[in-house]
This record gives C-alpha cells, structure tokens and sequence, in this order.
C-alpha cells in the first residue's frame, strides 16, 4: 500500500459510471485530497489499473459485480503494496473479511470502517430497509423470524446504463415493478443487515424520474411482540439514530407528517436519510417509510461519506 501522506490518493476504477461520475463530483468540493485517473484509452488495461493501484491509499471500485472481483484479485496480486478498497458493487455485501459501510449501523461501526482493509458499500434499497429494520430488530420490538415485506421504489439511475438510455429515450413506462421472481441480489445484503432469520420478501419498483428513493415496510402492530405503538417504533429509531449526522427520524407530530403523503424526490443531491412512522392507531397498522436518493445515501454519498471515514479527510 501506498505509504501514507498528509494528501491521501485514490483511484476510481469505473470513473466513467453513474455512481463514479457523481462520486468524483462529490469529491470536487474536498480539501486535502488528490484523486488520480487512467487516461480513458487505458481504463480495461489491467496492468495500468494495477500499476496505479500500487500508487495510491485507496481504490474505490465503481464496477459491475464480477468486474469488481477482478479487481479485488488484480490488487491482491501487489502483496503488502496493495491499496485498501472501497466497492461500491454488490460483489461483497456479505463477503467474509468485508466490513458494511454503513456508519450509522451500530456503535462503533464507523471506527470499524476506518480500520478496516476492504470495506463494501451499501446497496440504495438496503440501506432504506437496513435503517428502518435493524434498530427495531435489535429492540425486540420486530422478531427477528417476522415474516417483513419490503416495498420500494427508485428514480431510473439506479437501473444500470441500458435502463437509463431507455427511460431518457422515452421508450421505458412509466412505472414498472420488477424483481418479480424474488430473487433479487439486494436481498442477502438486506436479511442479513437487518438481523432477520426468515428471508423478507423484496418488491422493488421504478418511477420514470432520474433519483430519488422510498423504501416501506407495512406492519401490523398486533402481531408483533408486546403489541408496540407506532410511538414505540419511532422511539427506538430516534434513539439509535440519536446524534447521527446523515440518519434523521421523523417525528409523527411534525407538520409533513400530517398530509399522508411523501414525496420521493426531496432529498436528492443530499447524503440523507429520513425515516418516517406512519401509523393508524383504530386499526393497530403502520408503515415505516425510509426516503433517500438512490445516487447520494444510496450509493455515491455514501461512497463519499465512507471514503472520508476511511481516509480521515472532512467531506
């Protein structure tokens, strides 16, 4: 690994993406960090990529997921020289000696993050799920065996690049689920982050508009043990979240609670997160509601985020 300095490096290995081009972006606006680039000729050539992965403190990797194995097996090659990374795929969500990039999970997570060798960094719609679920799973309030049923729905950027040039050529509908045969790759990611035993079902959908994200959660209160009230649910997110700077809960008295709906889009260009409790106490039911954008907390704000954790630089 490169020795380390008072401007640390890093290396986009997929710079030319969706999530690498917002990541560079992102990065525009920090100070005290120098981020090297393949002239675009040379980006497939391994022994370029390796050659400057040697060079540099940290390699994030913006790649499709058998890509970013490769990669991952291009930097080991360098032995004691090789960067640390940070994979923005989903090669290694659950991958064994890979820490979850998501600060916000538990206490001392983030420490974890700016220790650890090889970070992976969260999915859009897991992250969503992970926020609302894990808390309450970890309070008990939500058995860890609970039959959980995950609906979502994000702007078009997420879909890769065939979907984008679909939707921006005005050949994609409007609305679409997709996902159907429940397979999706987000799931072992999302069960095992939440603390789940029983494998959730996952709806995930698209909305023609570029980014933006709502992930939900229908409960019935009743079935859960103890019979919480939807002010419990909020109570133990408030507290798990208390103090965090991108994770915020909702409280149900405040004023865009009231109208009963939520838009999708309001928190794009932001690293946030919003958890929200909606709940209609007569009949015992409650949705949790979880709003980001699916190119900010989602994925290049968290990138971001982790990349300043694991390098000790502000962004």
């Amino acid at each position: 690994m490169a020795a380390p300095s008072t401007r640390p490096t890093l290396f986009i290995d997929g710079e030319a993406g969706t999530t690498g081009i917002e990541i560079r972006d992102r990065l525009a606006g920090v100070a005290g960090l120098s981020v090297r680039s393949i002239a675009p000729e040379r980006r497939k050539d391994p022994a370029a990529r390796k050659a400057l992965m040697a060079e540099v403190d940290l390699v994030v990797l913006c790649l499709p997921d058998d890509a970013a194995r490769e990669a991952v097996a291009l930097a080991d090659q360098l032995g004691p020289r090789a960067p640390r990374i940070l994979d923005a795929s989903s090669a290694h969500r659950v991958a064994e000696g890979w820490t979850f990039g998501f600060p916000e999970l538990n206490a001392g997570q983030a420490e974890a993050i700016a220790k650890a060798k090889r970070v992976s960094n969260p999915g859009c719609y897991p992250t969503g799920g992970i926020a609302l679920l894990h808390p309450l799973v970890v309070a008990g309030l939500i058995p860890a065996d609970y039959p959980v049923t995950v609906n979502a729905v994000s702007g078009y950027s997420g879909g890769g690049k065939s979907m984008i040039e679909a939707y921006e050529a005005g050949r994609a509908p409007a609305f679409e689920l997709y996902g159907l045969g429940l397979e999706h790759k987000h799931l072992p990611e999302l069960q095992k982050y939440s603390g789940l035993t029983r494998r959730p079902i996952f709806v995930p959908s698209i909305g023609n508009f570029r980014k933006g994200m709502l992930v939900s959660v229908p409960l019935h209160l009743d079935t859960l043990p103890g019979k919480p009230a939807a002010k419990d649910l909020e109570a133990a997110l408030a507290k798990h979240y208390a103090g965090a700077q991108y994770v915020k809960v909702v409280p149900s008295d405040d004023a865009s609670m009231k109208a009963g709906r939520i838009d999708a889009l309001a928190l794009n260009d932001t690293n946030l997160l919003e958890l929200r409790v909606y709940a209609n106490d007569q009949h015992r039911q409650a949705v949790l509601v979880a709003r980001l954008d699916n190119l900010g907390k989602g994925a290049s704000g968290a990138a971001v985020q982790n990349i300043g954790i694991m390098l000790g630089v502000a962004t």
